[in-house]
This record gives C-alpha cells, structure tokens and sequence, in this order.
C-alpha cells in the first residue's frame, strides 16, 4: 500500500513508518517542507504539506490509506490559554485540513487512523470504560472528542476511520516512561497523590501493531482503545516500574504540590484516573504482546 503519515518523526511515528516500510509499504512523510528530511528509511520518502491549508505534494497521490499522528506535545509546556491553542490548532485544526485534502482527491484512500487519547474519557475513577463510554467534559475531554469529529468527517466521502485511542505509551527511547524514570533514578520516586487512580497503558511493539491492523481489518471502525488488557493503579504502576529499576518508590508526590508545579496538568494528566480495556481488540482476538506490566517493563529494560 501507499500510506501517508503525519506526525511520522515523534516516536510512534518513527516506529511504525520502520516497521511499514520492512513490510514493503510505500511510506509518505508528511512533513512542513522537503527540505526538513527525515532521514533515509528504505521505502519511505518526504511528501510537503501545509497543516493550516491542508495543501499536499503531488507525490500523495494515489494514497491507499493514512494515519494521522500529528500533535503538539502535551506535556511540552504548563497549560497557558496560548498553549492550549497550540495544542487545539495541531490536532483539531490540522486534523481538519488533512481530511479537506483527502476530500480533494480523486481517488479517495480507503482508511483513515488517526491518534487520539484516553483522555477523551476525562477522570472516571474506577469505571471501567469501554469505546462505549461518553467522553469527559475537562479540556482533555472536550480537545480529543473535538479532535475525533473532525476525522470522523472523512466517512462522508467513503473513507473508513478507525481512532486510536492511546493510552501511556511505554517505550525505552521516548515518550512517558523516560520522564517517569527520572525521580527513581535518583531515590526519590513514589505513587502520586494517594496512588488509586488507574493507569491505562500499552507498550509500543503493540501500538505499531494496533495501528498496523487497523489498517488492513476492514472491520474495525470508529474508536478503539489502544490499551493493554490490564491497566493498574498509580500505586502499583510504580512499585513495578521501582522493582524493574532496582529503587525505592518511597516518596510520594502530593496531589497539592503538583498543582502548584503545573496546575491544571496536574489534575489532568497525572491524578486523572482512566480505567480503559481494550473492548474492541479483544472481540477482534488481538494477541498482546505484553498483557501486563511487570513482562512489559522487564521486556522494556531488557533492551537498555
């Protein structure tokens, strides 16, 4: 197939643009300009494209199908009102020139994946949430289910759409599991806040896999939940991830100094508590690679 990507130099988008192209894929890098080069991953080439006009090279014709990864770090930055726009603009904003670009082929691709996040389901406490489940009102909440509506728009001309609801992304060589590490590495790593709240995560080998199978099951449509079978609390996340660094997890960080250090983050992104399964993936009999925390970390560490 030829398969375009955006976001294609973050870490999911290194991973899976590598593992389509071994596959022999044709690979289009959506990137701001040609001259901004990703590097030479066989079977993978740069296309230019404007993310406020939606304007394409002429290289993305002929696409077969998209996924679409781009975004502004979430946690790159204390959530200012001109920092929530920034973050609005490259996912809504950009995510609606993408599908007014497709929209202007003539030969439409016939998927479309596009991120998304668990956060769309906002802070839930022990429920336990499925693709079913209503969306949260926080600005997480309101950003991903606005962010998904406009991708949902590419079904009017015929394309599929799958979401990719992520949950914590666990990988050696980015993403959330170095930031987490650092406070360990020094001594001084523990639950945060009074540790109860869940954590949905997944390892990258499966989210390349996920997003690989969403591209060819015709059958899987809509949200899913990009998340092992086995989320856990904060307490035990980091109780875990202290025994695969042989540290302490002695230091807990209280709710009330996080919001201080990064107000409105805090309550989102690190004392929210998402309870997701992977409803979806288990009726399709998806074979995790890592079902539950202490194999994935291990795994994890194995390689560093």
């Amino acid at each position: 197939m030829k398969i375009l990507v955006t976001g294609a130099t973050g870490l999911v988008g290194t991973a899976l643009v590598a593992a389509l192209a071994r596959e022999g894929h044709t690979v289009c890098r959506l990137v701001r300009s040609v001259t901004k080069s990703t590097g030479g991953t066989i079977g993978a080439f740069d296309v230019p494209w404007d993310p406020e006009t939606g304007n394409l090279g002429g290289a993305a014709v002929g696409a077969e199908a998209v996924v679409n990864l781009s975004g502004a770090s979430i946690v790159a930055g204390r959530w200012t009102d001109a920092r929530k726009r920034v973050l609005r603009t490259s996912r809504v904003e950009s995510t609606r020139a993408l599908v007014g670009a497709l929209e202007r082929m003539n030969a439409k691709p016939g998927v479309l994946v596009s991120a998304s996040a668990v956060g769309f389901y906002g802070n839930r406490g022990d429920e336990i949430l499925t693709e079913e489940s209503k969306s949260g009102n926080d600005f997480l909440g309101n950003l991903t289910k606005d962010w998904e509506a406009e991708a949902l728009r590419a079904e009017q001309f015929g394309t599929r759409v799958v979401l990719a609801r992520f949950g914590i992304i666990l990988a050696s060589e980015g993403g959330a599991l170095p930031e987490m590490m650092l406070p360990f590495k020094f001594g001084v790593g523990g639950r945060i806040g009074d540790g109860k709240q869940w954590m949905s995560w997944v390892t990258l080998e499966d989210v390349v896999a996920i997003l690989r199978l969403a591209l060819t099951k015709r059958e899987l449509r809509g949200p899913i939940n990009v998340v092992a079978p086995e989320p856990v609390r904060n307490a035990d996340f980091v109780k875990e991830l202290a025994k695969a660094m042989h540290r302490p997890a002695i230091f807990p960080a209280p709710a009330v100094a996080l919001r201080l250090a990064i107000g409105e983050m805090a309550d989102a992104l690190l004392l929210s508590s998402q309870r997701a399964v992977p409803q979806k993936l288990t009726r399709e009999e998806y074979s995790f690679a890592s079902h539950n925390l202490k194999d994935a970390l291990e795994t994890i560490f194995s390689y560093t």
